[in-house]
């Protein structure tokens, strides 16, 4: 046992009863020794010897309660306690207008402690976000952060280093993530204020912006509030929220106004909504909080928006044409590829070959040491050739070397010779999409000739974009294969949901709108624009062009843009006036000081950045200068420049932010997905030290759609822990069979201002419930339905000869559709797909997971985990308890949830069926209809027959499990 005291060298006393521990005498050695004879005596320990030697400690108990209740309570309270930092205040305000995000991090703690304490700030922020601004201020003196050169502040770093002290304070800590982390030694009494601003530009992925903040006081906090304010004079098309902790108990804390063209959101929860419990002092919030949102549209294909001297183009055409494509799949089969990774591309593969336009052409070339096609050239995305294509992705199997090149000047040469065989249709799209997971190892292995011969044989025809899966692949030299060669290049994270990430990034470029787009304006009027030249535009992005207007007093501004479609050329024309652009950007509470200004220097660092990547060295050094010069003149701590922390004096004054980048993570044994482990670079890790008190606003590893996937053995992420049984809903005995009711057992009235599971405990009263024994025969039904009508009772439907897949819900009324697989054998379902046409959603949950799909862009959850997703005209959650509801005011709810393995099937559960419109049909849908309930020839109060649209159904009373309860009901039984 450890002597309790702040001094680190006191922890390392090990002795029951330490004579050379500080404080010897004081109150908690004597508690300690209270504690450490109650454990012998109470273990049996205590001989004759032992009495004797602990005899001389009896007498320090006689002043101290030596109950065990009393001294774990005392533990208990000191553990929360929180060390006596205590963070009265936290917000967050985050401004976007014109789709440019500034968010503003303040947290103001006090140290309560009579000793001094070390408080840690730490917050996650994106990954394309530039932090402007870090300040302290403590006793009234600001200590601000200064953005100095890399080379100048990395003189600082190095003498930090060199005495021993903590320098970094970013690391990356998700796909899209990175931490800032940053400590202060606090006095007694002492009021400290943290501020952080950051600021990134929201890009059009699949249709809609999203805003990513976190959320991870790690304790409660008296004054939590977030507020975020969106202003897009397009004017906001719709509006989404999601988040990973939000219950229907903060649910009240959460409100959303909405305007044609603001928007405003805000949480903030009450100190005791913050709690997991009554009395506790743990927090239940831990996790992401997103916003997602798009504009409208008009026949321009964009806006243009102007603000004090500087102007932004958007660009997203809507109506326009696909352009069919003609791709080349090159995927990687060599040996580091075996196990999880080859299985997910082949299931990832599968599928996007299912989302082939019959309009398009497609080969797969795979490769290890040598590189082979699947075809001697391109095919139609026909169906017969898409199955066969299928069925040689299923046969893939990892064995080899890596041999980069070969195998994609292969796909260049497939290109090439179709090309010169006229069988590439006028105006269509070439493609090469690269999938390789480590380094060449075989044929050309310089990374820079291999970029070279690549560049040369596709000369400026092609496009080629390159994914690397896991940290063992060089993902500099990816990117600028790519950007060589009018691509992009993205990281696949080793996860669980590799496959959904290949298909989501094969949704971005699956649908190409216009090639060789080119944006032009008035020389006269502007200058400094930004990139305004495009190969190709996909659907569902959206092209951002700023610049500098020449002119203070001009009157308009207009903008021509150009682009090829398969078949013609098209032009689009846009003007905006100056003076009516003024009037917009007046509103304070929902803009900020010269946000175009900083949105227009901000893009310009990105594009110099990437354009630095695939420029010639002499080149790469001017662009990199150039970026270089904004970084400092706007504040941004960028891959150039870093942020030096000042602190007060005898403190560590030399604590440097750096922006990482892509191969900073390069060979890192580490998990970047879910809630993968955190991890820093400042020089000790994560304090164990009494007194250290971490609060960030986002500290959590939890990716949104990477918030999939636990460290852990092999098979953990399709492990799911035991969950309590899933909600049973009683069914209404329908009013117009009153047949259906047994004399022997009469049914309660339906209150229609209850839900389901409330019905449940009400209505046990009323039917032959009983506990359920250990080992009973009884099983549970396939589905236990609640029909409406005035009156109660459950229908309870056993599937028993289903060969594959069920139609179960058709309602067009309700533009809903379900379907799943039933396996008696698994006692549940082993899929189920529900699909809503307003909002288009579909969710396809396995044993394993649930897969939401919404605008093409899908997101995977483990049962179990918390979800609170607000769609215009759907709400979805999910609760620790691993229960999936689908629900809003005019539509029947959904219910899904997984069982205690995921050997087991899914469950489905229906509320709200009185919503159900005249249309419905399916395998259950069916029993929503006009049903007649006649008793056999043969007088028996337990057997009836159901006439369901002139088919009849056998219905028996019987006892049933309900997978709710935990416990046998009755209910009609019918067989399908």
């Amino acid at each position: 046992m450890a002597c309790l005291s702040e001094a680190p060298e006191v922890l390392a006393c090990r002795s029951p009863f330490p004579r050379t521990c500080p404080h010897r005498g004081g109150a908690t050695y004597r508690l300690l020794i209270c504690f450490a004879f109650i454990l012998r005596f109470r273990g049996g320990l205590a001989d004759s010897g032992t009495r004797m030697k602990i005899s001389d400690h009896v007498h320090t108990c006689s002043s101290i309660l030596v109950l065990t209740s009393l001294l774990l309570t005392v533990l208990q309270t000191a553990t929360a306690q929180k060390n006596g930092i205590d963070i009265y205040s936290l917000t967050v305000d985050s401004k976007v207008s014109s789709r440019f995000a500034h968010t503003v991090v303040t947290s103001r703690v006090v140290n309560r402690a009579d000793t001094v304490r070390e408080a840690i700030f730490q917050m996650e922020l994106p990954k394309k976000a530039f932090i402007t601004n870090f300040s302290m201020i403590i006793d009234g003196v600001t200590y601000p952060g200064t953005v100095k050169e890399k080379a100048k502040a990395q003189e600082q770093y190095s003498a930090a280093v060199s005495r021993g002290e903590s320098a970094g304070l970013i690391k990356a800590t998700g796909r899209k993530m990175e931490e800032f982390h940053v400590s202060v030694s606090v006095a007694p009494a002492t009021k400290v204020t943290f501020e952080l601003v950051y600021e990134e530009l929201l890009r059009r992925h699949l249709g809609v912006y999203e805003l990513l903040l976190k959320v991870r006081p790690q304790q409660l906090v008296k004054h939590l509030q977030m507020d975020i304010h969106i202003f897009e004079p397009q004017g906001i098309n719709f509006l989404e929220t999601e988040s990973a902790f939000m219950t229907n108990e903060l649910a009240n804390a959460l409100t959303v106004s909405q305007n044609k063209t603001k928007a405003h959101i805000q949480f903030k929860p009450t100190f005791s909504q913050q709690q997991k419990s009554p009395g506790q002092q743990d927090t239940v919030l831990d996790g992401n909080f997103i916003v997602r949102y798009d504009v409208n549209r008009t026949e321009s294909g964009g806006s243009i928006q102007i603000e004090n001297g500087y102007f932004v183009h958007h660009f997203a055409p809507e109506g326009l044409p696909t352009i069919p494509k003609n791709v080349v799949f090159v995927i990687d089969k060599s040996g580091s590829m075996s196990g999880k990774k080859i299985q997910q591309t082949r299931e990832a593969l599968i599928k996007i070959l299912s989302d082939l336009s019959p309009k398009d052409q497609f080969n797969i070339i795979v490769f290890s040491g040598e590189a082979t096609q699947w075809k001697p050239s391109l095919v139609p995305a026909s169906e017969e050739n898409v199955g066969m294509a299928k069925g040689y992705a299923a046969t893939i199997q990892a064995n080899g070397g890596t041999n980069i090149n070969d195998a994609i000047l292969m796909a260049v040469q497939l290109l090439e010779s179709s090309n010169r065989a006229e069988l590439l249709s006028a105006g269509s799209v070439s493609l090469i999409i690269l999938l390789t997971d480590g380094e060449p190892t075989v044929g050309e292995t310089n990374p820079t000739e291999i970029q070279k011969n690549v560049k040369g044989a596709i000369g400026k025809q092609y496009s080629l974009f390159c994914l690397g899966f896991g940290f063992d692949v060089s993902y500099a030299f990816l990117e600028k294969l790519a950007l060589d060669n009018g691509g992009l290049a993205r990281r696949i994270y080793e996860d669980s949901d590799s496959a959904l990430q290949l298909q989501d990034f094969y949704q971005e470029v699956a649908n190409p709108l216009l090639t060789n787009v080119a944006f032009r304006y008035p020389s006269s009027t502007v200058h400094e624009v930004t990139q305004d030249s495009f190969r190709l535009l996909f659907k569902g992005s959206e092209m951002v062009v700023a610049g500098k207007l020449h002119k203070q007093n001009l009157d308009v501004l207009s903008a021509r843009v150009s682009g090829q479609m398969d078949t013609q050329n098209i032009t689009f024309q846009v003007e905006a006036s100056t003076a009516e652009q003024g009037e917009l950007f007046q509103s304070l509470k929902y803009i900020f000081h010269n946000f175009m200004e900083r949105l227009w220097a901000h893009l310009t660092i990105q594009q110099l950045l990437e354009n630095a990547v695939s420029a010639s060295d002499a080149k790469s050094k001017d662009l990199k200068t150039r970026a270089l010069n904004l970084s400092l003149q706007y504040n941004f701590v960028t891959p150039l420049t870093s942020m030096v922390v000042t602190k007060p004096e005898g403190q560590e004054q030399s604590q440097v932010a750096n922006k990482p980048v892509e191969d900073d993570n390069r060979h890192r044994n580490i998990h970047l997905g879910g809630h993968g482990p955190r991890f820093r670079t400042t020089g000790r890790g994560r304090s164990k030290k009494p007194g250290i008190s971490y609060f960030p606003f986002g500290a959590g590893a939890l990716g949104a759609p990477e918030r999939y996937g636990q460290p852990g053995p092999p098979d953990f992420l399709y492990r799911i822990s035991a969950l309590p049984p899933p909600p049973s809903f009683p069914l209404t005995d329908m009013h117009r069979f009153p047949a259906l009711a047994s004399p022997s057992r009469p049914l309660v009235p339906s209150d229609p201002h209850q839900g389901v599971w409330s019905h449940l405990k009400m209505e046990n009263k009323e039917t032959a419930t009983t506990a359920l024994p250990p080992a009973s025969s009884v099983q549970p039904p396939a589905v236990i339905l609640l029909l409406p009508g005035p009156r109660t009772d459950r229908l309870c439907v056993d599937i028993r000869h289903s060969q594959g897949p069920l139609d179960l819900l058709l309602d067009p009324g309700q533009g809903l559709e379900v379907t799943g697989q039933y396996n008696a054998e698994r006692a549940g379902f082993s899929w189920i797909k529900v699909t809503f046409k307003n909002p288009k959603l579909q969710v396809h949950a396995t044993p394993e997971r649930v897969v939401m799909t919404r605008n093409r862009r899908s997101s995977a959850y483990k049962w179990k985990e918390t979800l609170f997703s607000v769609l215009p005209g759907l709400k979805v959650t999910m609760d620790k308890t691993g229960l999936l509801l689908l629900s809003d005011p005019n539509k029947v709810t959904i219910g899904l949830s997984s069982q205690s393995s995921p050997k087991m099937g899914l469950l489905l559960t229906l509320r709200d069926t009185d919503r159900f419109s005249s249309h419905i049909k399916g395998t259950l849908g069916q029993f929503f209809q006009d049903m007649v309930g006649e008793p056999p020839a043969a007088a028996d109060d337990t057997r009836r027959v159901l006439r369901v649209q002139g088919k009849d159904y056998a219905a028996t009373r019987e006892l049933k499990l309900d997978y709710q309860e935990g416990a046998e009901i009755s209910c009609w039984s019918v067989e399908l």
